[in-house]
């Protein structure tokens, strides 16, 4: 390894470490939400750790100290925290902490573990985090199409998307050199010079973006009727009308329902349709959009006396819903609690009360 490739790990890391401090402060201060801040800056400071205690150099001016190191075990856990709440609107929720509170555990035994363990550790260890990054990874392309923010989009596949690629390929990496400390991967793990240079740049590049956060990018969904608006051309009119038409005839319940088969049903640009489902409706992804109706007509079949012997899970399937779990989980997003929870208020019924979906 060239002298040049050692003395600029330390100075690209800087860098990072400076544009990360900066991408933190920039969240912090906007005007996005509670959540985003405090998800985004715990992900910040988990990052500067990690880039820290990864460089002996700089861990050395920091006079190795353990709290940094304690900090940096969460990374990958914080890194699927912030993908799941900022870019899936997920609500923060207890449960959701697992992901960085169990590196933060393996990490914390690691670091205990006698010599004659540690790999076993260090292998549960990395194999959680490149579990988590690469489900991150999932989420990022699994709501791609359907992300109606289009700034959003744009940051899944050219920045967040590259992230998690980089952060499985580290994983892999880490691996690799473990079993074979002198092959030439070993230079491109997070602790080598051009790993650690890599990652910089990812950074740098994410900055730029960060740095002008805007409330529409991070903010929580809007529902809503669309307001009046005299300026709005004729062809976003028409659109709206069959729009109207389309929930009005209950085209929200078929299952497979996508925002590229809706627009082609519409005839109309799918970049149009975005645009007005997220500016006029007030709805930042597609099953968002859908989920609104879904709900609606689910909240008002539970509260009937009529279809109290209907189970949960056959008014999820004849609501468009091709399976039980994202059922719930976009009914206790709206309602915040379950549909038999829900059902059993409006009924009346006994907490007892045994529903069979």
């Amino acid at each position: 390894m060239s002298n040049a490739a050692i003395l600029l790990d330390p100075f690209a890391r800087g860098i990072a470490v400076g544009a990360m401090a900066a991408i933190s402060l920039g969240v912090w201060r906007s005007r996005v939400s509670r959540q985003a801040r405090l998800v985004t800056t715990a992900l910040g400071l988990s990052t500067i750790a990690w880039l820290i205690t990864e460089s002996w150099p700089l861990w050395a001016a920091f006079g190795h100290a353990n709290l940094l190191v304690v900090a940096a075990y969460p990374v990958g856990g914080f890194f699927w925290l912030f993908i799941a709440t900022v870019f899936d609107d997920r609500p923060l929720r207890p449960s959701m902490l697992t992901p960085p509170a169990l590196l933060l555990a393996l990490g914390l035994v690691m670091g205990a573990a006698p010599p004659s363990a540690l790999s076993v550790y260090w292998m549960l260890f990395n194999g959680a985090s490149g579990l988590f990054v690469l489900h991150a990874g999932f989420i990022v392309l699994r709501g791609w199409r359907d992300d109606l923010v289009e700034g959003r989009r744009q940051l899944r596949v050219l920045i967040l998307g590259l992230v998690a690629l980089f952060a499985i390929t580290q994983v892999v990496m880490s691996f690799l050199a473990r079993l074979d400390p002198l092959g030439p991967w070993r230079l491109f793990t997070i602790s080598a010079p051009y790993g650690g240079t890599v990652l910089a740049a990812l950074i740098l590049a994410t900055s730029t973006l960060f740095l002008q956060v805007r409330p529409v990018a991070f903010g929580g969904s809007r529902r809503g009727e669309p307001q009046p608006d005299p300026r709005v051309e004729a062809v976003d009119r028409l659109l709206v009308g069959k729009l109207d038409e389309f929930l009005t005839a209950e085209g929200w319940r078929r299952e497979g329902l996508t925002i590229g088969g809706l627009a082609i049903e519409l005839e109309v640009p799918e970049h149009r349709l975005r645009r007005l489902i997220n500016n006029r409706l007030g709805h930042r992804n597609f099953a968002d959009f859908l989920n609104a109706s879904r709900i609606a007509a689910a909240k008002q079949r539970l509260a009937d006396p009529r279809e109290a012997r209907t189970t949960v899970a056959a008014i999820a399937f004849d609501l468009g819903y091709g399976s039980l779990g994202p059922f719930n989980r976009a009914f206790r997003a709206a309602t915040g609690s379950n549909p038999t929870e829900w059902r059993r208020g409006a009924l009346g019924a006994p907490p007892n009360l045994r529903d069979s979906g």
